[in-house]
């Protein structure tokens, strides 16, 4: 069978971050269909898959990221292409990965003027509306933003010095989760596991609806509104942000005046520092330095949370990419698009035009047809 399509996958380069964009049966699965697949040498290292085990696939294992980019089609990754990959973008190349355009500029700059076709993780939409790209890592910041909140709570890292659940005889810590979506729902499902007194903040009635009735006596719903939100920051020991309006960048529901009602030395997860955070002070921050103190408020704002546990990340990751990549290898860009209405909602910037009306509306650009 004849290669039809090179497909690259790069090795990662954002600061902590053990992801890599396929695993070994990904491979096998579009070189069994004659196409090519590229994997830079220790790409896997982090999620604990070696080279070895790509090249058994099928993969061309390569040393320079250049000859990724240089030979590819298309390029599978997990972040965003950072400054130094961007002289690498070559016109007419497809780059599917979490972009997360709306929260940066320069980025969405850069791409634009590279010509390629831009596919978003984060905007892919199926069917029933539900975000299915995002989903397995929301579950995974979710979740690690009260294991990361408990640890940052202790005082050895200036928290308050606060047990999460409490224990006998003394009350456990107020959670505090603005947005009840995949990330806030897997947030209140670890944080009411471990005994915290949770509170749950949404507009959307018929979600609160459904998380009265799924979790336990101590996770309590709120609407969120303007007096709710100040009213729950006064007794907050650890507050997570975990608002998304997909493609779009977050609203800031907690001003910088706002955090002089929370208790000392209290902790701020804002999951959503993504799309640009809904903290008015929260500031990208990598694992390597997490955390930052403003307002007498710990901030830990790391923008690639689920890179920290990369075997988890990287397998729930490519178990739901996976199918796109081998459409749009399959099937190419044009039918791939026009066939799937999921994949062309991914579909944020094409040929120098942003094509994502969120993205469009963030930065006042003209908006174009993903399809023509």
């Amino acid at each position: 069978m004849t290669t039809r399509l090179t497909i690259g996958v790069p090795k990662e380069i954002k600061t902590d971050e053990y992801r890599v964009a396929m695993i070994p049966v990904g491979v096998e699965e579009l070189t069994r269909a004659g196409h090519k697949v590229l994997i830079q040498s220790g790409a896997g290292q982090g999620s604990g898959i070696a080279d070895e085990h790509y090249a058994a696939n099928g993969a061309e294992v390569v040393t320079d990221a250049r000859d990724i980019w240089g030979r590819a089609d298309l390029v599978v990754k997990v972040k965003e292409p950072l400054p130094g990959e961007w002289p690498l973008l070559r016109s007419g190349q497809i780059v599917f990965t979490y972009f997360h355009f709306a929260a940066d500029r320069p980025l969405t700059e850069a791409v634009m003027e590279s010509g390629i076709t831009a596919i978003a993780y984060e905007t892919i939409r199926d069917r029933n509306n539900r975000l299915p790209l995002l989903t397995p890592m929301s579950e995974v910041a979710g979740r690690m933003s009260i294991q990361e909140g408990a640890k940052y709570l202790e005082r050895p890292f200036e928290g308050r010095g606060i047990l999460l659940g409490g224990v006998t005889g003394v009350l456990p810590a107020n959670v505090v989760i603005l947005g009840a979506g995949v990330v806030g729902f897997n947030a209140a499902k670890v944080a009411a596991g471990l005994g915290a007194n949770v509170f749950v903040l949404d507009i959307d009635v018929d979600r609160l609806r459904y998380i009265d009735d799924v979790m336990p006596p101590n996770v309590t719903t709120l609407y969120s509104d303007r007096h709710n939100i100040l009213d729950c920051l006064t007794r907050a020991d650890l507050l997570i942000g975990a608002v998304l309006i997909p493609g779009a960048r977050a609203p800031y529901l907690v001003r910088r005046e706002d955090l002089k009602k929370m208790p000392r030395r209290a902790v701020i997860i804002d999951v959503a520092i993504d799309q640009g955070g809904c903290v008015e002070t929260a500031r990208p921050t990598t694992h390597s330095q997490p955390t930052y103190i403003e307002e007498d408020v710990v901030h830990y704002c790391v923008t690639n949370m689920p890179g920290a546990v990369g075997r988890t990340s990287t397998y729930a990751l490519c178990n739901v990419t996976l199918p796109y990549v081998v459409q749009l290898a399959n099937k190419g860009y044009e039918q791939a698009v026009g066939d799937n209405p999921a994949l062309a909602q991914g579909v944020n910037i094409r040929a120098g035009r942003v094509t994502n009306a969120a993205v469009a509306a963030t930065f006042k650009l003209a908006c174009a047809s993903a399809t023509q």
